[in-house]
């Protein structure tokens, strides 16, 4: 009976120590984070500890490659992070979505979508916020399902990811 008793408590002892199945690794808390990383995702220091870990992994990437820009470059992925951070849950799949179906374009029409988005930077804010809330009146429709997504309006297309100039395409933050 005591042998019996012992293999229940060892067994519970085993089992206890090993990971909950299906758990997965959850990443570093914020406060696990370095005073660096933590300076660079400060945006994101309210919802951290709900980040997925592979959402987690890519913001730490971002925080590695900071040092590495120009002023310039840091203060616009700042200004991104805090736009991305504000966004709810909805709006942060809409944008992954408009940058998934953007990048599933041929080059041609990414180019075409480029050359556009170019155009529209150039334009004064007023002009930009009036196509925001209209959107754009265009003579003939594009040719594909996915560069009528992309195309829809101005704020379908992301702002360049940190690092690029704004002419360049695409990217709502993805993590």
């Amino acid at each position: 009976m005591v042998g019996r008793h012992l293999g229940i408590v060892l067994l519970l002892v085993l089992l206890s120590s090993l990971p909950a199945l299906g758990a997965r690794p959850t990443g570093p808390t914020w406060a696990q984070l370095t005073p660096a990383q933590r300076q660079v995702l400060e945006p994101l220091a309210k919802e951290w500890d709900r980040l997925d870990p592979e959402r987690r992994r890519k913001w730490l990437g971002v925080a590695e490659r900071y040092p590495t820009l120009d002023t310039e470059q840091q203060q616009r992925l700042q200004s991104r992070m805090k736009e991305w951070a504000s966004l709810s849950p909805e709006e942060r799949e809409k944008a992954r979505e408009k940058f998934k179906n953007l990048q599933q374009l041929p080059p041609e029409q990414r180019a075409t979508v480029k050359e556009k988005w170019d155009a529209y930077q150039q334009l004064p804010e007023e002009k930009r916020e009036t196509l925001r809330t209209v959107g754009p009146k265009r003579a003939t429709s594009p040719s594909s399902p996915a560069a009528s997504a992309a195309l829809a309006a101005p704020e379908s297309v992301p702002a360049a990811p940190a690092g690029q100039s704004s002419s360049v395409q695409p990217a709502a933050p993805r993590p």
